[in-house]
């Protein structure tokens, strides 16, 4: 089932839903199922798969050479994903990227996961590689999401790159990112917002949002995407804070103000037990407000913990 429809079906109800990351090479599922099934009590309708780019390692050889080898930390998107909706009957999001591929190679994955009736995907423009600085798109592939949206859409009435297979056609729902601190990578608002509403114009059925802790940047994204005729459901993103330096480490990555109140609280925290206590309290409390408000899902980036989630979850659902 679409994530459009779980939405609808709900008639106002907020959903639970969450993402999780693939493991890194080497492990195994169970890894992935020990954090799933504490939080299928709270019956996810969907869980989203990250997909994770390649990257460039440099290995030296005996004989003093080195070669630069590309390299996937965390494999295996499509086979988790099929592996969720076949043990747990959820249906799966995988996230599908510009970054790294180029058009047939996305056509080819679309094809897999319609195959394995997978119907809903993220669509993201994805990360730069670690080597790059800066995003540099494929040769053959895309530079924005909203570029990658019409190829999807074009799929959905049967028309591929070469051929057109009307029989053929797929029938994604097509989610995508929303920012409401703005991507690092805009110089303003307003560009940010120019380029979210290229991805609603191209086909998105859904919006997620990266995470925030302070909600009036998640109601104040709300209202503007209103404002300029946006009505598809907008899901927000939420990530507890569960260690110290989280200060630190998610305002860099993730390019987002945390609110003094919550910062003053963490620093005071002795220890890690501490500073994981009060990043669940303020989840709570975020979380309630946002259900007050009517979000359609509250959606939380696991990043492979569950004991944190499972205990928000416990108090608001």
């Amino acid at each position: 089932m679409k994530v459009i429809e779980h939405i609808e079906q709900a008639q106002g109800k907020t959903l639970f839903s969450f993402e999780i990351l693939p493991p890194k090479k080497g492990d195994n599922l169970q890894s992935i199922f020990s954090n799933i099934e504490p939080l299928m009590e709270f019956n996810p309708p969907f869980i989203d798969v990250t997909y994770h780019r390649e990257e460039y390692e440099y290995k030296e050889f005996s004989n003093g050479s080195i070669q630069k080898i590309v390299t996937r930390k965390r494999p295996g998107t499509v086979g988790i994903c099929a592996a969720i909706q076949h043990r747990y009957g959820v249906d799966a999001v995988p996230h599908v990227i510009c970054g790294g591929f180029d058009k047939e190679e996305t056509e080819n994955l679309l094809i897999d996961l319609n195959f394995l009736e997978i119907d809903n995907i993220l669509v993201l423009r994805g990360d730069p590689i670690k080597s790059e600085g800066t995003y540099q798109a494929h040769p053959q592939g895309y530079s924005y999401a909203n570029q990658l949206i019409h190829q999807v859409v074009d799929m959905n009435n049967g028309k591929y790159l070469h051929d057109e297979y009307a029989n053929g056609a797929t029938n994604f729902c097509i989610g995508v990112a929303g920012y409401p601190e703005k991507h690092f990578e805009s110089p303003n608002l307003d560009t940010d917002f120019y380029y979210l509403k290229k991805k609603i114009e191209a086909g998105a059925d859904y919006i997620v949002t990266q995470l925030f802790y302070d909600n009036k940047k998640y109601f104040s994204f709300v209202e503007r995407c209103r404002e300029a005729g946006i009505t598809i459901p907008i899901i927000p993103g939420i990530k507890p804070i569960s260690i110290k330096k989280h200060l630190n480490i998610l305002p860099k990555i993730f390019h987002i103000d945390i609110p003094q109140e919550l910062v003053l609280a963490i620093e005071k925290c002795k220890n890690n037990k501490e500073a994981n206590e009060i990043g669940i309290q303020w989840s709570i409390q975020q979380c309630k407000e946002l259900i007050e408000y009517g979000v359609p899902v509250l959606h939380f980036y696991s990043m492979g913990r569950s004991n944190n989630i499972q205990r928000i979850a416990k108090s608001i659902f």
